[in-house]
């Protein structure tokens, strides 16, 4: 089985804030990359609602025919919001208002309390509990004892390596991905990865055995600038196929 590709389509909404208008829509493109072959949509609400706004949110849950993932921050107002919407997938995520974009994986331990309060809240409704963390094992194994469903490995350091002369740290990172991905196998839990994902980087991560669905959108969203945005979608796709299936 080919590994799960789920675009994100916050950067589309980037685009409609950037000058208060209703376009670009951020439903439409999803429907778009649903139809250029992406197995799901992820979008990302956060607290300042920078670019996914909670009107996109209950339209791309009554609208999509494809998987639909939430990402949010462990908090009150957001547990709330995704016990009304409920949505295929609640991914749980750090989140800082000063931050360009999300910085590192969730901090398990420290939000312990709020992580296990929305977990419970998500199997008490029928929504899969995916957690985003840093690839060691401390982060993975926690995820197991609370109950998630899902991790999402943060490929941030192992995208930062992925440049001329940083072979050794690309392999180091990389090794990360996989231990981090054997162990959570190992627990019966599902291992998705993303974070600044390309279709230049994506396939050693893809070609991981046990990774199952990839969450990539920065990167679609720029090609999709050149190349548009149903074959941005289809070149990605691509790379995942190609690599994808030397796992």
């Amino acid at each position: 089985m080919s590994v799960r590709l789920h675009i994100n389509i916050d950067h589309v909404a980037t685009v409609r804030n950037a000058r208060g208008t209703k376009y670009p829509d951020p439903l439409y493109a999803a429907h778009v990359c649903e139809a250029a072959g992406a197995d799901g949509i992820t979008a990302h609400l956060r607290e300042d609602r920078r670019h996914i706004r909670d009107d996109d949110v209950e339209r791309l849950r009554a609208s999509i025919t494809s998987h639909f993932n939430l990402e949010c921050a462990a908090t009150d107002e957001m547990r709330a919001i995704a016990e009304r919407v409920v949505p295929d997938t609640v991914t749980l995520v750090p989140e800082r208002r000063q931050e360009r974009t999300t910085e590192g994986g969730l901090d398990v331990a420290g939000q312990r309390q709020a992580v296990e309060t929305f977990i419970a809240m998500c199997k008490r409704v029928g929504i899969r509990a995916s957690l985003f963390i840093a690839p060691d094992d401390v982060s993975v194994q926690l995820s197991h004892a609370l109950g998630a469903d899902q991790i999402e490995l943060h490929t941030g350091e192992y995208c930062h390596a992925f440049e001329p002369g940083k072979a050794a740290q690309r392999d180091k990172e990389l090794a990360r991905l996989v231990r981090a991905t054997e162990l959570a196998r190992s627990l019966g839990l599902e291992v998705a990865a993303g974070h600044g994902l390309t279709r230049h980087n994506v396939g050693p991560v893809v070609a991981i055995p046990g990774v199952a669905e990839v969450n990539i959108g920065h990167s679609v969203i720029a090609d999709a600038v050149f190349l548009g945005l149903s074959e941005a979608v289809q070149k990605l796709r691509a790379a995942i196929e190609r690599h994808a299936s030397r796992a």
